[in-house]
Order: C-alpha cells, then structure tokens, then sequence
C-alpha cells in the first residue's frame, strides 16, 4: 500500500479512490458506475454504451461543444468508454484546472439531456460504430469471441444490435439512468497533483443523498463453440481461440496473465517463436486476459493466410500441452515480465486512474498496490494446472 493513496465512501454514497502525486502538474479525473454490458439483459443489450454516448451530448447547463470545450481548450483530454463491467467518463489536464473538470464531469453525470433528437442522432452514430466494428476484422473477431464462451448477459455484443438499438426509446434510457446512476453506484476516481480533502468536499457539497439504487447481479453461463465465418473483401484470415479462466479463487487471475504471458505476452512468447520466427506463419501473434469479478477468458489471436489455418491451430493446441513441462525459469521470467509492464502503465496518471478502477470493479482499487506480490505468489503449480484445457472456443474469419 502506498501512503499516498486514498479512499473514502462518503455519506451521500459516492466512493472517492486518489493517489496524490505533488508536483506532476497533471491530474486524471473519471467519474464511473460499476455497470456495463454484463449487467444488461439481452432485451436491453447496447443501453450502457448508449447512455455513455448521450451523456456528451448535452446537459442543463452545457450543450455538447461546451462539454468539449471546457476540457480541450484548457489542453486537456476528454473520453469515456463501456465494458463489461463498467462505465467511465474521463479527462486527463493541467492540474491548475482539477476543478472545470471536476466541475463539466460531474455535470454530465447527473444532469444529461436525453434530448430526442440528439438522441436519435446518436443512435445513427452508433451504427455507424456497428459498421466500423464489423468492417474491420480484427476488431470483429474480438467482439464475436465473447458470446462463444457465454450464455447470458454475456452472450451478446456489448454495442448491441441493430434491433436492440432501435427498441431503446428515451423514457428506457431514463429509466436506467435513474437506476444505475445515483449516488451509491458514482465512484470519482483521481490521480495526480490535488488534495483528497478537496476532491471528497466537492463530491459533498455537489451530490445529494438518494435513495441507494442496488446493480443487479449479471446472470452468465459457460459455453464453448467453434464457428467459421467467411468474408468478401478480405486477403487474411483472422482467427482467435480462448479458454476460460476458473473464478473460484482470486489467485487464479493472476496465474491467467502469467500463463498469457508465457504463450503469447510478447515477441519472446512461445507462440510468437514458434509461429512467426521459426515459421514465418503470421504477422500478428498476440495473447490477453479478460478477466473481471464476473468472468475470465485468455485469448490467443492470430492473422495468419487461410491455408494455415488448420496448421496454426495446431501449433497452439501443441504449445499449451507441451505447457506440462513448463519450468521455474519460464515462470519467473513471465512475472517479471508482467511486473514491469504493469509498473510502466502505471507511470503515466491515466494508466494508474484505470488500474484503481479496474480493481474497484473486481473488488477493491487498494489491490491495485498488492498486484507485484500477488504476481509473485503465482507458482508453477498454479500455472500449469490452469493450463489443463478441456476444451475451447474458436472463432474463423477467412476470405471467400
């Protein structure tokens, strides 16, 4: 734990999380609610990401270019994004102005528009968003991975579909609004040159005590499937194959992103030697982890020619077993790896706002100071029994 870190559920509900860091000249500033496309039921699939989108667009006190404006012309940056398990609006600028963006952020959480019309603007957006996703295979490939692995909440699209988009009216967005964002969902997460008495007295004096809104708990299921899907206008085959990762104890998070680590955490990874240096099988070789406090999944991507398809499938499916004679060495080497990487995200004040929330969201922004010994912790053991796969999911796209 560090001294400088900080973290406070107020009376009014909201959760503020800080890390001071005097003297940066820089602060990064997000506003979040622990509710995303996990949460939402496949009637309503798509309704987080638009409320993040339409909280942009418009307050009672600023139109959609003032939101812009008040953050960008003072040199900051201004973003939001929708996951599983979260929503977050957020800003990264000049410390000297903590308190505009404290100010325009907390705007657009608690008094957006809805206007009709900007409403049904934004929809157009957002299928244009659709399009984007779709048209662009690696991207496509990763959104359709997801509902192979699930059922439930999770076996859909996080955006959602053309026709739940259309049947999202304005009175279901306010409705949902009303119910995730009160106070008691609302985190104010900061990092960077400010004072943590500062922050909890403007989150005191600007949000009121509501009646406490619960999230619901998301219903998931398992599943694995093997689809291949074929495409015009296309030159490369771009595949994924993923496992699930166990939820049973919080160790096994971190012994997932080792073992991605050793399979494909980089040009020195296993997959990345054996499939593009000694056979020149790929261009792209890359490996993650999804992991959360409602699921978890390591996915292994490859771009690759159709025809070889079948032999880099192969190749993955030997590396994993040949995993049963993983050493110390290949371990440890993986941890450091994971260490530093983590150390170098968390340099820069928007990379550690992120980590703080995302640990938030598994459970509590503190652990985000425990990661290096929690990785450390992780044995062989650990990552070989992982690596016992009874089977997984493959999603193909390839040219026609």
């Amino acid at each position: 734990m560090t001294e400088n870190f900080f973290k406070k559920k107020l009376d009014n509900g909201v959760t503020v999380i800080f890390e001071q860091r005097l003297g940066s000249g820089v602060v990064s500033v997000a506003f979040a609610v622990l509710y995303g496309g996990v949460h939402e039921s496949p009637a309503e699939k798509g309704i987080s990401h638009f409320i993040e989108h339409m909280l942009y667009k418009g307050t009672n006190k600023r139109s959609s270019k003032q939101i812009s404006e008040e953050i960008e012309k003072r040199g900051g940056i201004l973003n939001g994004f929708t996951e599983e398990e979260m929503t977050a609006y957020w800003c990264k600028m000049p410390s000297k102005h903590l308190g505009v963006a404290l100010d325009v952020l907390s705007d657009m959480v608690k008094n957006p528009k809805f206007e009709e019309k900007e409403l049904n603007k934004e929809r157009l957006v957002i299928f244009e968003e659709m399009k984007m996703r779709r048209d662009t295979p690696q991207i496509y490939v990763y959104d359709k991975i997801q509902p192979l692995l699930f059922t439930g909440n999770m076996a859909y699209d996080l955006i959602g579909t053309e026709k739940t988009m259309s049947s999202i009216t304005r009175d279901k967005i306010l409705k949902k609004f009303k119910e995730i964002y009160s106070p008691n969902n609302i985190i104010l997460c900061v990092v960077g040159d400010a004072s943590f008495e500062e922050l909890c007295g403007f989150v005191e004096k600007n949000f009121d005590r509501k009646k406490n809104k619960k999230i619901p708990i998301p219903k998931i299921g398992l599943k694995n499937k093997i689809i291949v899907e074929k495409r015009k206008g296309i030159d490369q085959a771009n595949m994924i194959l993923a496992y699930h990762v166990p939820k049973a104890t919080e160790q096994e998070y971190y012994s997932a992103q080792v073992l991605n680590a050793v399979l494909a955490g980089g040009m020195s990874s296993r997959l990345f030697q054996e499939i593009r240096e000694k056979r020149n099988l790929a261009y792209a070789v890359k490996g993650s982890c999804h992991s959360a406090k409602y699921f978890g999944y390591n996915t292994i991507y490859i771009g690759t020619s159709p025809k070889n398809i079948d032999k880099v499938k192969k190749l993955i499916l030997e590396e994993i077993k040949k995993l049963k004679k993983l050493g110390e060495k290949e371990v440890e080497d993986a941890k450091e790896q994971l260490i530093g990487n983590s150390k170098i995200s968390r340099e820069d004040s928007q990379g550690q706002m992120l980590d703080l929330l995302y640990n938030e969201a598994y459970g509590d922004a503190a652990k985000s100071y425990q990661y290096e010994q929690e990785i450390k912790k992780v044995s062989l053991a650990d990552v070989k029994k992982l690596a016992e796969l009874k089977d997984y999911s493959i999603i193909v796209l390839i040219p026609e």
